[in-house]
C-alpha cells in the first residue's frame, strides 16, 4: 500500500464520520429497553427454573454487548456530535458495563495508536509474544504466558479480572478528571448493586446478573481477541509500522449472521473502525460497502475464527501467528543448548 493510497483511503472515511442524533438516540432505545425487559423476564423465570431463566439471560447478554459498543463509541466521541453528550451517555453505559469512561477511553486510544506495533505493546491489547521472545524467556514467564493464553483462563477468568478488578483502580499518572470519573463509576456501580440486592435479594441478582455478565464478558473478550488474532495479521517494528496498514491488515472483517451483527453493534467491521474511530457503529457497514479497497481486507467467519484459538505467538520471520506446538522442537533445542555446561 503506497503513501498516496494510504492518504486516499483515510479521506474516503470522511463522509461516514458524522453521527446522527436521531440514529444514536434510537439505538439507545432499541438496546437499553430490550435489555431491561429481558433482565426482568430472567428474574421472573427464576421462580420456575434457572434453566428457563437462562434463555432471556443469554439474550440479555447479547444486548449488554451492544450496550458496550455504545459506550465504546462514546469514548471515541463518535456517537454524538456533542462531547458532553458522549461523556454523559458513556459514563452511564460504563456503569452498566462496569467500565470507567475516562480510564478505558485513554487505554483504548493507546490501543488504536499502537495496534500491531511490536515496540509499543502492553496497553489495551492482548498479551502477545513473538516466537523469539517466547523461546528466550525464562521458564516462569513461559508458564505465565501459557496460563494467560489458555482459552479457559482468557474467556473464563478473563471477564472477572478485566471487569471486576482491573478497571476498579486508577492507572498510574491519571489526571484528576479521570480519577474522579473512576471513583464516580465505582460508587454508582456499588449503589446499583445494593439497590437490586435489596429489592430482589442477592441470590436472585447474582444468578441473573452473574450469568449475563459472564456470557457478555466472554463474548466481548472473544470479539477483541479474534479481530486482531488471525493467521496473517499485521505486526511490525516501530520503524516499519504504518497506521493504515495496521488498521486494514491487522484488524479483521468478522462476517457474522445479521442477528449477531446487530447484537455486537457492527464491530465485526473492525478494519473500518480502526481506520477511522470517528465512524459511529451504525455507519461501519455502509463505510465498508462503499469503499472498494476495503473489499479485500482479511475476512473471517464464525467457523474460520475458531482457528484463532491455536494462534499463540507471532512469528516475525514468516509474518503470521503460530501455535505452541509449532515451536515445540525449537524450544527443546534452545533449552538443551542453554543447559550444556560451558567448556
Amino acid at each position: 500500500m503506497t503513501l498516496q493510497n494510504t492518504k486516499n483511503l483515510k479521506k474516503q472515511m470522511t463522509p461516514f464520520e458524522k453521527s446522527t442524533t436521531k440514529e444514536s438516540v434510537w439505538q439507545i432505545i432499541n438496546t437499553v429497553v430490550p435489555f431491561m425487559i429481558l433482565w426482568f423476564l430472567a428474574f421472573q423465570s427464576l421462580s420456575v427454573s434457572y434453566w428457563l431463566a437462562l434463555v432471556p439471560s443469554v439474550l440479555a447478554a447479547g444486548y449488554l454487548t451492544r450496550i458496550f459498543i455504545i459506550f465504546h463509541d462514546c469514548t471515541h466521541h463518535s456517537f454524538f456530535k456533542s462531547r458532553r453528550a458522549n461523556r454523559a451517555v458513556g459514563t452511564f453505559m460504563g456503569v452498566l458495563t462496569l467500565f470507567p469512561f475516562d480510564q478505558w477511553g485513554h487505554e483504548h486510544s493507546v490501543h488504536h495508536a499502537t495496534s500491531g506495533n511490536l515496540d509499543k505493546r502492553g496497553t489495551g491489547d492482548i498479551w502477545t509474544l513473538t516466537v523469539d521472545e517466547y523461546v528466550e524467556a525464562p521458564l516462569k514467564l513461559r508458564l505465565a504466558y501459557r496460563f494467560y493464553r489458555n482459552p479457559l483462563v482468557m474467556f473464563g477468568l478473563g471477564p472477572i479480572y478485566v471487569f471486576l478488578l482491573k478497571n476498579r483502580f486508577n492507572r498510574k499518572g491519571a489526571r484528576t478528571k479521570e480519577r474522579n470519573n473512576t471513583y464516580l463509576t465505582n460508587v454508582l456501580i456499588v449503589a446499583l448493586i445494593a439497590l437490586f440486592c435489596w429489592a430482589i435479594g442477592w441470590q436472585s441478582f447474582l444468578l441473573v446478573q452473574g450469568t449475563i455478565f459472564m456470557i457478555s464478558g466472554a463474548a466481548g473478550i472473544w470479539l477483541f481477541y479474534v479481530q486482531h488474532t488471525f493467521e496473517d495479521s499485521y505486526f511490525e517494528e516501530d520503524k516499519e509500522w504504518e497506521y493504515v496498514k495496521a488498521a486494514v491488515e491487522g484488524s479483521s472483517f468478522y462476517k457474522l449472521p445479521k442477528i449477531m451483527q446487530f447484537l455486537t453493534g457492527n464491530i465485526g467491521f473492525h478494519h473500518v473502525h480502526h481506520l477511522s474511530p470517528r465512524v459511529p457503529n451504525y455507519k461501519l457497514e455502509e463505510a465498508h460497502k462503499n469503499t472498494p479497497p476495503l473489499q479485500n481486507v482479511p475476512t473471517i467467519t464464525i467457523a474460520t475464527s475458531l482457528q484463532s484459538l491455536r494462534f499463540r505467538l507471532w512469528d516475525e520471520k514468516s509474518k503470521n501467528f503460530v501455535s505452541f506446538k509449532d515451536i515445540k522442537s525449537t524450544v527443546k533445542k534452545r533449552v538443551s543448548i542453554q543447559a550444556k555446561p560451558e567448556v
